[in-house]
């Protein structure tokens, strides 16, 4: 199954959960129903590197930041 991020409505927080890509997100700290699915960038490695590099996955800078917790958003 794959992981996804979503963001609840009614509590605010963001979550990762593996659920099968028909199943419908329920947030674990709410139990809301109310889930947003996140649009997360992918990762994978270099050869010989260590550092993640960041896939296809973010829209482009002119589209905004993808999440609240964006990597082009400053830390």
């Amino acid at each position: 199954m794959p992981l996804f991020e979503f963001h609840c409505e009614d509590c605010n927080k963001d979550v990762e959960l593996l659920i099968g890509r028909t199943e419908k997100p329920v947030c674990p700290k709410c139990g809301s129903k109310k889930m947003e699915k996140l649009m997360s960038a992918a990762a994978g490695r270099v050869a010989g590197g260590s550092l993640p590099v960041m896939g296809g996955a973010c829209p482009p800078p002119e589209a905004g930041p993808c999440s609240p917790h964006c990597c082009r958003l400053p830390q």
